[in-house]
């Protein structure tokens, strides 16, 4: 974007020139001055006002968390209910679902839909197959069709097929881009009405689709995507994601209330102008708000917070730390107040263990957590595969609709016969990882054995559905319908996990007499061996494994157990599993996402090893991206304009022009700041700009100012470093102040400025090179 190479041909351009960045140091300095007028005021209601300013960042993160709460009540509640819906109605009120339609068990009120009927035209199993089929395309396709309403069409120079979850990017340029096609960046009231040569197609991305995480994370950065935290998105979402999650598809609602969460607190933001007018402000009050989002898909107010600083905030202020806490907290009060489940609990899958365990569980532990990252990693390269395989087939890529129907189809066909993948994720997550002297678990699964005979049929059941559910969740992720992987991946290692329990369990049983077990095969019936543990930690394992996340997990696990006695085994387990995962596959899911996409991510987190200088990633200086006042301080406007126009044809939407005297670089003037002051000339073919502060003995006299002097809108001091300096310096610039572009200097002249995306895009051919080798 703000790359000062002056050449328009394709090799110079600088990727992702949609995006406009923030700039985190304007944004703070503003702020600064912001405040500094409000306390000049020294009266009593100038002592209120100051009050209520500090109050606000309180006020609204209050306020979210409330919000977040009642929407995902509204989602929980419905897609509950509508998932029922596949198998019949309540005949005493429609709206119920089966649970709440027969609390006690099986009843009358419930009528299956073979029974509604009457068992035509295929007799009563397959009809209940037929109907339960349908269903499942109809939800689905709905949700697709709802989510294909918000496609966001962005020119650009570089042809992409998609911007979303498909995981297939389209890296490649046209062969006959020249510099004409450098055009379709402009966003300029006046520079639109040229005409434009564009050859490639341009950009598209489904704001609703898949789950969102990675895109928030690269919103937090620092980079704007436009309409995917709007009203618009925020709706069509949360209608989606009711009906993907209730068509029974092999995906969870977890991940997507990050995104609609952080679409709530985006929403919220515009109550108070302290936030709705400054980007670095704003993006405080967005991490609350998707830490609020964890805390309703997983009812960890700790793990919501430690996941706003571990996976998606970029810039975590300590008074955003508690300010997060507090939405979080807020958010978990509120959804225990709303009761969704009727079970007095935040999530479906919270469960406790009463029965400790044993040292020589460690090794079962250990093996749980070795599996569930190699899964998790192997997850990611089936998914990476996948991508680049099934939906780079032109109808699968020209129309998302049929991959959802074949997906659909699949899922329905393959999943109804087997009793667990027939369950919502969710449901079937509580049932692996409950103890079995649990009463929310569902008997009827047969998960829990009454002797050792009973363990080798539960094993193969367990296996067939581990096989069944990875493969839907391979193909289902990525599908144009709003969709997480948290709960799906959870599962997955929940059955892997279940599966290693019930062995343990077997073996202590089979050899009761080896002094190693202790007491535990006298215990009980079962032994002390609990197969949920398993579950749970293989599960949290899993996740591990695809999304990376360590501590926040193992805070999130203890919180769905409240148990401090497994505070360890998860803790190892996952420790082992994120060890594995990186050893295997280097990328998480997230990671994966935003490389496949392209998205213009500068990861603050994995800082790379540099051996090059600043000297290395500096373009050529041409003269028509300075503005030269070393004769005059007066610009033509004219000029001007036709210099904004050349940096809106390069894509530098969010770039700058410096301004040097003498080869000396005396200022800078952002591309917007001086867009804005040329639209507001009233004769700009005959204006002459001041673009430096000359002292004048009238100026006090003016009341109004003049729009021809521009200084204002001049940064006087913009960041500078010199040619020479290491990139280790330059990363730090970029990562920790935020900067949009740094200006070079050679000698103590101007020798050329870099853009954020140039040095993203210089530190991603860097990791490539990396995993080469």
């Amino acid at each position: 974007m703000a790359e000062s190479k002056g050449s328009l041909l394709p090799d110079d351009r600088i990727w992702y020139d949609q995006f406009t960045s923030t700039d985190w140091v304007h944004d703070s300095i503003a702020d600064a001055y912001r405040v500094k007028q409000l306390r000049s005021r020294k009266d009593f209601w100038g002592r209120v006002i100051v009050l209520f300013d500090g109050a606000q960042g309180w006020i609204l993160s209050g306020l979210v968390g409330v919000l977040v709460a009642l929407l995902a009540y509204c989602v929980d509640v419905a897609e509950t209910t509508i998932f029922d819906y596949k198998d019949g109605y309540c005949a005493k009120a429609w709206y119920l679902r089966e649970k709440r339609c027969c609390p006690h068990g099986p009843c009358t009120d419930w009528r299956s839909w073979s029974e509604v009927l009457g068992g035509h035209p295929f007799g009563d199993v397959w009809t209940e197959f037929g109907v339960y089929i349908i269903a499942v395309l109809i939800l689905s396709v709905l949700a697709c069709l709802l989510t294909l309403t918000t496609k966001t069409v962005v020119p650009s120079a570089y042809r992409m097929s998609t911007l979303d979850e498909n995981l297939a990017a389209d890296y490649s340029q046209t062969p006959d881009e020249n510099e004409h096609d450098e055009s379709e960046g402009s966003v300029s009231p006046r520079g639109s009405r040229r005409q434009q040569i564009d050859p490639s197609p341009p950009m598209v991305y489904y704001s609703a689709a898949g789950s969102g995480v990675a895109e928030v994370r690269v919103i937090l950065s620092g980079f704007v995507l436009h309409g995917f935290l709007g009203a618009k998105t925020l709706i069509i979402k949360s209608v989606g994601l009711i009906l993907s999650v209730a068509s029974g598809l092999s995906l969870g609602k977890e991940g997507p209330y990050v995104h609609i969460a952080t679409c709530i607190g985006n929403i919220c933001c515009r109550i108070f102008a302290k936030y709705d007018r400054n980007d670095g402000k704003r993006r405080e009050v967005l991490s609350a708000a998707a830490a609020a989002g964890v805390v309703v898909a997983f009812g960890a107010p700790l793990g919501g917070v430690l996941f706003g600083l571990e996976e998606v905030a970029y810039y975590f202020p300590a008074k955003t730390l508690f300010r997060t806490f507090f939405c979080c907290i807020v958010a978990a009060l509120s959804l225990k107040f709303l009761n969704p489940y009727g079970t007095h609990k935040i999530v479906m899958f919270e469960v406790r263990y009463k029965i400790d365990w044993e040292w020589f569980e460690l090794v079962g532990f250990i093996l749980v957590g070795v599996l569930g990252g190699a899964f998790g990693a192997l997850f990611i390269k089936a998914s990476r595969r996948w991508a680049l395989s099934f939906r780079k087939i032109p109808a699968i890529k020209k129309y998302p609709l049929l991959e959802v129907i074949l997906v659909a189809l699949v899922t329905g066909l393959v999943g109804y016969w087997n009793t667990l993948t027939k369950l919502p994720v969710a449901k079937l997550l509580l049932n692996l990882a409950a103890p079995c002297e649990d009463d929310s678990r569902d008997d009827a699964l047969g998960l829990c054995p009454s002797n050792i005979d009973e363990i080798p049929g539960i094993i193969r059941m367990l296996l067939a559905a581990f096989v069944i559910k990875g493969f839907l969740t391979t193909i289902t992720f990525g599908i144009k319908v709003p969709a997480g992987i948290y709960v799906p991946s959870m599962v997955v290692g929940g059955l892997m996990g279940r599966i290693i329990g019930h062995l343990v369990q077997w073996i202590v049983l089979r050899f009761p007499h080896w002094s190693i077990w202790g007491s535990c095969p006298l215990l009980q019936e079962s032994t002390c061996v609990q197969p949920g543990v398993y579950g749970l930690i293989a599960a949290g394992s899993t996740m591990c494994g695809v999304t990376r996340l360590s501590v926040t997990l193992a805070v999130i696990l203890f919180e769905l157990t409240g148990s401090l006695d497994y505070v360890l085994p998860f803790s190892l387990a996952i420790l082992v599993a994120k060890w594995t995962a990186d050893a295997l596959e280097p990328l998480s899911i997230y990671d994966l996402l935003t490389n496949m996409n392209a998205y213009p991510y500068l990861d603050n987190k994995h800082k790379p090893m540099f051996t090059s200088e600043l000297a290395d990633i500096v373009p050529r200086v041409r003269h028509e991206r300075v503005i030269d006042i070393t004769n005059s301080p007066l610009v033509p406007a004219t000029k001007l304009r036709s210099q904004l126009e050349l940096l809106h044809r390069a894509g530098e939407l969010d770039g700058g022009l410096p301004i040097v005297r003498d080869g000396v670089l005396v200022g800078l003037i952002p591309a917007p700041d001086l867009e804005y002051a040329l639209d507001n000339l009233e004769d700009e073919s005959n204006s002459l700009c001041l673009m430096a502060h000359v002292p004048n003995i009238d100026e006090d006299e003016s009341p109004e100012r003049d729009p021809t002097d521009f200084t204002p809108y001049i940064d006087p001091a913009p960041v500078a470093l010199d040619i020479k300096s290491p990139m280790d310096l330059v990363y730090e610039c970029f990562a920790k102040l935020g900067l949009r572009y740094i200006c070079v200097l050679k000698d103590g002249r101007y020798a050329g400025m870099t853009h954020k995306k140039r040095f993203v895009k210089y530190m991603r051919e860097l990791e490539e090179k990396e995993h080469e080798l």
